[in-house]
């Protein structure tokens, strides 16, 4: 289901295989989910490693990658605290993934843990959306369907996806409540989903706490300059 509406592909894989290109070397993705990315990296050659928390994910990813013949070592594990016994060249989190972390604590924890896991001359490089105060405050709780969601299901159809959110301004945490319908099965997935805000200014001082440094933050895939109408904040980081 997460497949069907987030099918992957377009220039978020497109920047980070040409970026392991570019840098080479061992690579590990933090929350790969089922191997969007990943996968066609590893196909390019490169020793990968996939963590994720969710077992199905990962079980999905195996698959994926067995499919193509593609040799990827998947890993179960909380990107909070880990310990793999080796270094990487190349380490990235995508897709907002790092967001689930909500906690200042933890975010500084999943830095520290990625700094452990860093060889000398390596690359940290995440991407989260850039937050836009309006849309926060616009998040009023009321559900709305999200037509760029909506996607065809082999077996049930057409789905449509309703979201409600609701913003907690102290916590930086949007609170939704996502919900997949078909004609016939209103409401067949209800799921909550909470994703924290970073803001720019922030940013900087977290990865430092955790012994990083950011190099570059870029605002869109083309790898331009982070402007305060950028959609996303793509940062650039290596050991301080």
């Amino acid at each position: 289901m997460y497949d069907l509406m987030f099918p992957g592909g377009g220039p978020a894989v497109d920047f980070y295989r040409a970026d392991v290109n570019r840098h080479g070397g061992r690579v590990l993705e933090l929350g790969c989910g089922t191997g969007h990315k990943l996968i066609p990296i590893a196909s390019d050659g490169h020793p990968c490693v996939g963590m994720d928390l969710s077992s199905d994910m990962l079980v999905e990813a195996q698959r994926k990658a067995n499919e193509r013949g593609v040799a990827v070592e998947w890993m179960q594990g909380d990107m909070r605290a880990f310990d793999l016994g080796r270094t990487f060249d190349f380490v990235f989190i995508t897709a907002n993934s790092l967001l689930h972390l909500q906690e200042a604590d933890d975010l500084v924890r999943c830095f520290q843990s990625v700094r452990r896991h860093l060889a000398p001359g390596a690359r940290f490089v995440f991407d989260v959306f850039n937050p836009s105060v309006r849309l926060l405050a616009e998040a009023d709780g009321v559900r709305r369907t999200r037509e760029s969601l909506s996607f065809l299901d082999p077996d049930r159809g057409n789905v449509t996806v309703d979201v409600a959110e609701t913003y907690d301004a102290p916590a930086q945490v949007t609170r939704g409540t996502w919900y997949l319908s078909t004609d016939s099965e209103p409401d067949f997935v209800v799921a909550p989903l909470e994703i924290r805000s970073i803001f720019p200014q922030e940013l900087p001082l977290l990865l430092s706490l955790a012994g990083l440094r950011l190099v570059d933050r870029f605002g869109n895939w083309s790898a331009q300059p982070f402007t305060t109408n950028s959609p996303l904040q793509l940062c650039i980081c290596e050991s301080a």
